[in-house]
């Protein structure tokens, strides 16, 4: 049978446009439909604008602490209109690539939304129909925010990073990494925050230890956290959103911003039509090979539900196309995987939490907790947590958590660690960079304690 495409993508975020960009460089013929703009959560309404704006609240720190180190700023201010108008330029640029990238390498791209209609036929809004040999589902998640009286005057994290001013009161909803880091970075521009989390500790997943010191560190620095605690309503006044609390209280704020979870879009693809059965969430169920229970659709990136980090939507769309287009069967790996929060402090993590690595045995668990150098003239208590987990019988280095300045960066080095297998002895034998925080990653001789 003589197909229109090889491969029809749906969806232009990361995963999708790597797998299309990819497919069309091999030679085969490749289209692709996104509705909205080209880039995806992440580079549109994610992890790229945030890190924008989390830059931009880092500065309110470093501008407390530099007087410690002789300097002299007066008259600081901060222009929230400026900010968003220089990250939309940025979003814009980055757009414009992903796009143009995708016409280079061949692939005929459409700006409207697709539907299969059959194991090898896409339909977009526009009318036309597409044959295709092989699809691939690759339309992302939404933000999803539950049903409550007054529910309806909460915003996403779709709209707050298009906010045209900065609110002086917010109310941020959910324990999640969305949660925290908007709830660290809308703090460090000068908001009053307050955070409202159904459960006990924050970044439900992660390690409790880090998690526990990071979420101590927030409400130093002057983020409202409370737990065991959830909205109950919300009601339109003069004044704001006067929000009423489970435990009777209540509060008036500027803003709620709702970041309790996320779906998978897969609403109107016309999956199910087809026999497909979706998963718990909604989510498109798929073998090691991203491959659907139909055998010429597949799916990749957060409409799967697997690891929901844009990393891992381009690792598994490139392991779609050697599988299916060069014939080489490849897995994404989804263990091991390093990852930033952007809270403040900063969190990077890499490998097994500490609870998950008693399930193979003893753990030897070496804790380093200490000021870094960037804190002393300024009198500064926050301290930097790193913890790196062994199981006791191997010596193998099962985990590496990190909480604050500089994490981010560190972790990715610590996860090639982890991923070629690192004994205890490789990070002992590795000598340290002077003066850094990062030493003590290298200099951590004795466990703190055997889990």
């Amino acid at each position: 049978m003589e197909f229109d495409f090889d491969l029809f993508v749906i969806g232009g975020g990361s995963g999708g446009v790597r797998a299309a960009r990819l497919t069309s460089e091999l030679g085969f013929k490749v289209g692709l439909c996104e509705e909205y703009r080209m880039g995806g959560t992440c580079v549109i309404r994610g992890c790229v604008p945030k890190k924008l704006l989390y830059y931009a609240s880092d500065f309110s720190k470093s501008f407390e602490t530099s007087s410690s180190f002789g300097w002299n700023i007066s008259d600081l201010t901060f222009n929230w209109e400026k900010l968003i108008k220089s990250k939309d330029i940025e979003i814009s640029r980055l757009e414009k690539i992903y796009h143009n990238n995708l016409v280079k390498a061949g692939v005929k791209v459409f700006n409207t939304r697709g539907e299969v209609k059959t194991k090898h036929t896409v339909q977009l809004n526009s009318g036309e129909t597409f044959s295709a040999r092989n699809i691939l589902i690759a339309v992302g998640g939404y933000p999803s925010i539950p049903n409550y009286d007054g529910s309806q005057y909460c915003i996403s994290s779709n709209e707050v990073f298009d906010l045209k001013v900065l609110p002086e009161r917010i109310l941020i909803i959910g324990g999640g990494y969305i949660a925290c880091e908007f709830a660290s970075i809308l703090n460090g521009l000068g908001t009053k925050v307050l955070q409202l989390y159904r459960g006990r500790s924050i970044l439900r997943g992660f390690d409790s230890e880090v998690t526990n010191h990071v979420a101590q560190a927030m409400m130093a620095r002057g983020i409202d956290l409370q737990f065991n605690k959830e909205v109950k309503k919300i009601s339109k006044t003069e004044a704001g959103f006067l929000v009423t609390i489970s435990d009777g209280t209540s509060v008036t704020v500027d803003l709620v911003l709702s970041a309790t979870g996320r779906t998978p879009a897969t609403k109107d693809l016309g999956l199910e039509k087809l026999g497909l059965t979706l998963g718990e969430v909604g989510e498109v169920l798929v073998n090691e090979y991203s491959q659907t229970a139909i055998p010429s659709i597949f799916a990749v990136g957060d409409v799967t539900n697997r690891a929901n980090l844009t990393p891992v939507a381009i690792r598994e769309g490139a392991a779609f196309v050697r599988t299916v287009f060069e014939g080489k069967p490849t897995e994404a790996i989804h263990s091991s995987i390093p990852t930033a929060i952007f809270t403040q402090p900063e969190i990077g993590t890499v490998g097994l939490t500490e609870d998950e690595a008693k399930t193979k045995g003893p753990v030897e668990v070496f804790v380093a907790k200490f000021r870094p150098m960037s804190n002393v003239l300024s009198g500064n208590s926050e301290q930097i947590l790193m913890k790196i987990l062994v199981n006791q019988e191997s010596q193998k280095v099962l985990g590496v958590h990190i909480a604050g300045a500089g994490a981010s960066e560190m972790i990715q080095l610590a996860g090639v660690a982890i991923q070629m297998g690192a004994r205890k002895e490789d990070f002992d034998n590795t000598i340290a960079v002077h003066p850094t925080a990062a030493e003590e990653l290298v200099t951590m001789k004795l466990p703190s304690r055997v889990s």
